[in-house]
């Protein structure tokens, strides 16, 4: 998007007052329920510690996301830039680390050329990231007893770049009538076999092994943003044992899960999930985005017919597989970010492929955080996490307290946020008060940078990634 763009939605930052906030919410039939004033301690509710059915504790109600990591090495080692940044989750103040990352578990299912690969070859260093994060954390905070950190497990899918930042190679389930024809790919473009899907299955199986060897608490099995575990649920038109039904559609989770069981007892299992999808949407008049598809729309997994709605009717009946599997942690997020980004990770500045917000975003956040309350109501046994935290900025600890008060969720997930503003967890526990000039303003450049080949970070606010060549480069991007 060129530099001369002026939003049509008023800037969050705008809103200076819980009654200004509460005012815009209420003029544009927002439901977000939000605290005016916030508890800092001990009586946070962001202190709030849980017992998992494993007996380990999650010492508060606060968690940092799993991103996708670009700044890996060729053959899936951890950069210096990586290290820097999983110390800087350590030290946020959170005590649940979801995955860190996104970790590949063979080459040809990264989703870039510098994507984390967990393997015998790099296994060593996988330890020393679960050490730096505890000693980063026992050195800020004292101790670690209390400390989950997972790690997520990931295969991208239709989304797989592992050779070239800017040549996809595919790895696909059915063709697609819209992302088949938006990233070029033929009707007949060659699907995975399920021979192929067996192999996938083992390696997930065997990089959980080497997590629990590497001293992580949990694995998160991706589930969310139409990389290859979500594609699958939406798989109804592929033949064979892992498409058509319900319970083909999930055997994919149900396969990796039991061997993990078996393979690694004890190691705790985690699912990213996205709750709810719809229709990909593409640029439109004055460039918002519009449904890519004017008709019905049938691979939205947890959406409606329509494509622009929700339906949890099959988001419900995977819940109630993960409970048969004795899953505990649910992280819930909604849509893709090449596909659907608004719904996703909400946003006032779209990354440069993408599209401008079709509604204000405010309403991406309530939504989410209203699709996650509905599901934790119906699914109590669940720790659930909430995501789309990040658009609030000021009202990240006011809405986020609101939530946890009223068992929406259990757990406030930091995303984005804390590339700009790593120790926020821990500010809004202190009571002194947030630092405006750190908080994300969701420009999208740690989007819009690896989208153009570059590495991802926080540009505009982080010193660091300020004063690389690479923040010049997306200036000149953007029309700055």
């Amino acid at each position: 998007m060129s530099g001369k763009y002026k939003p049509q939605y008023p800037r969050v930052a705008q809103l200076k007052t819980a009654e200004q906030f509460g005012q815009y919410l209420e003029k544009e039939g927002i439901q977000l329920g939000f605290d005016s004033e916030l508890i800092s301690g001990k009586s946070s509710p962001f202190g709030k510690a849980h017992a998992l059915r494993s007996g380990r504790t999650i010492g508060n109600a606060m968690c940092i996301l799993p991103m996708e990591g670009w700044d890996g090495t060729e053959d899936g080692h951890p950069t210096d830039l990586t290290k820097r940044r999983w110390k800087n989750f350590a030290l946020s103040g959170a005590k649940l680390l979801w995955g860190c990352e996104a970790v590949a578990v063979r080459h040809e299912g990264r989703a870039n050329p510098n994507q984390l690969l967990l393997n015998e070859d790099t296994f060593s260093e996988f330890v020393d990231l679960f050490d730096l994060v505890q000693t980063t954390h026992q050195e800020h905070f004292g101790e670690t007893s209390d400390l989950v950190v997972g790690l997520q497990l990931t295969h991208s899918g239709r989304f797989c770049k592992p050779n070239d930042k800017k040549h996809m190679e595919p790895r696909i389930l059915y063709p697609h009538p819209v992302l088949n024809k938006k990233f070029g790919l033929s009707e007949d473009y060659p699907l995975m076999t399920d021979e192929e899907i067996d192999s996938i299955i083992a390696d997930y199986i065997k990089a959980a092994v080497l997590a629990q060897k590497a001293g992580f608490h949990f694995v998160d099995i991706k589930h969310c943003h139409g990389y290859l575990g979500h594609e699958f649920l939406s798989a109804y038109d592929r033949e064979g044992k892992y498409g058509g039904s319900f319970e083909n559609r999930t055997r994919f989770l149900r396969d990796i899960v039991s061997g993990i069981r078996a393979a690694a007892p004890g190691l705790e299992i985690g699912v990213r999930l996205s709750i709810f999808d719809w229709v990909p949407f593409q640029k439109g008049p004055e460039e918002k985005g519009v449904p890519a598809l004017g008709s019905s729309y049938r691979y939205a997994f947890g959406g409606s017919e329509n494509g622009i709605g929700e339906d949890f009717e099959e988001s419900s009946a995977f819940l109630s597989v993960l409970q048969e599997l004795d899953v505990e942690l649910l992280c819930t997020t909604a849509g893709s970010p090449y596909y659907n980004p608004h719904i996703q990770r909400p946003a006032l500045f779209p990354p440069s492929d993408g599209y401008l917000p079709p509604e204000d975003p405010l309403h991406g956040v309530a939504r989410q955080i209203a699709a996650t309350a509905q599901l934790k109501q119906a699914f109590p046994e669940f720790y659930v996490v909430g995501s789309a935290y990040s658009y609030l900025q000021e009202w990240l600890p006011n809405v986020g307290q609101e939530v946890l008060k009223t068992g929406k969720a259990d757990s406030i997930g930091f995303g984005r946020m804390v590339l700009s503003y790593p120790d926020m967890p821990a500010d809004i526990l202190s009571g002194q008060g947030l630092k405006r000039g750190k908080i994300c303003r969701t420009f999208s450049d740690c989007t819009t940078a690896p989208r153009n080949g570059m590495i991802s970070g926080c540009f505009p606010l982080d010193p660091f990634y300020k004063s690389m060549p690479e923040y010049d480069q997306l200036k000149t991007l953007k029309g700055e």
